[in-house]
């Protein structure tokens, strides 16, 4: 007598994994909850200091209703208003963790590009060498933006010779270099975000798409490593933080 198939919709596989097998992403509340206990665990005084200043805020609003009456508009104006000064200040205390946990680690600029906000594509590492500096591509309003981590020194040949490269495809586009560390003229991890932000939008909408059109034809650069990464080398993950 032939078997029966098993029922696959009752595999672990499916149970565990979405639809077309890819896995299955937390939930918002879940995701606060996996980012307060990181915190609690980094910084065991954030999260009672924001409960703190929650509780401060909704007690002013209770004495405000207790002087000029008004409850109707006080107490729900006051939870309101608590909660969010609340949770603003953990999501700053969380964002400036996760830069802390950040820095230093190879790779820690692709993780804050890869989480920006706004129309960017980001290429990792499209130059590099054996000693592991590395120079990522994101294009976007602004133009094209390399950004390097690693030596200093090290690091102007390759974003020389990437500028170079690109001149083939981008014409006239701008072309931006900043490198992500603590050395002179590097920028901190924490502020990486914010100077990208702040560089001038140069293109429209269709020319960037152009201009990404352009760069796929651009041959790699074949100077990253051939060897293999150190051992522990990974590219870091950064969790978004709640207040984008």
């Amino acid at each position: 007598m032939a078997k029966q198939p098993k029922d696959s919709s009752t595999s672990p596989a499916t149970t565990q994994q979405g639809k077309g097998g890819g896995e299955k992403q937390p939930g918002r509340l879940k995701q606060i909850g996996m980012v307060a206990k990181v915190v609690h665990q980094q910084s065991p005084r954030t999260i009672p200091i924001a409960v703190g200043i929650a509780l401060g805020v909704l007690a002013v609003a209770i004495v405000g209703g207790l002087i000029f009456g008004y409850w109707m508009y006080w107490l729900p104006f006051g939870v309101l208003v608590a909660f969010l000064s609340g949770f603003l200040f953990f999501s700053r205390s969380a964002q400036r963790l996760q830069y802390q946990m950040l820095e230093g680690q190879l790779g820690a600029g692709m993780a804050v590009l890869e989480n920006m906000r706004g129309d960017w594509s980001v290429e990792p590492g499209v130059n590099g060498n054996r000693s592991m500096d590395i120079v990522h591509r994101a294009v976007g309003r602004p133009g094209i933006v390399l950004v390097g981590e690693g030596d200093p020194q090290r690091l102007k040949p390759l974003i020389a010779a990437e500028k170079k490269r690109l001149s083939r495809v981008a014409y006239n586009t701008p072309i931006y270099d900043v490198q992500v560390g603590n050395a002179e003229g590097q920028v901190h991890i924490a502020k990486l975000q914010r100077s990208m932000v702040k560089l001038p939008r140069n293109l429209g909408k269709a020319e960037v798409a152009e201009l990404r059109y352009r760069l796929k034809a651009l041959p790699p650069a074949m100077q990253m490593p051939k060897g293999p990464m150190p051992r522990g080398a990974k590219m870091p993950k950064m969790p978004k933080s709640q207040n984008q």
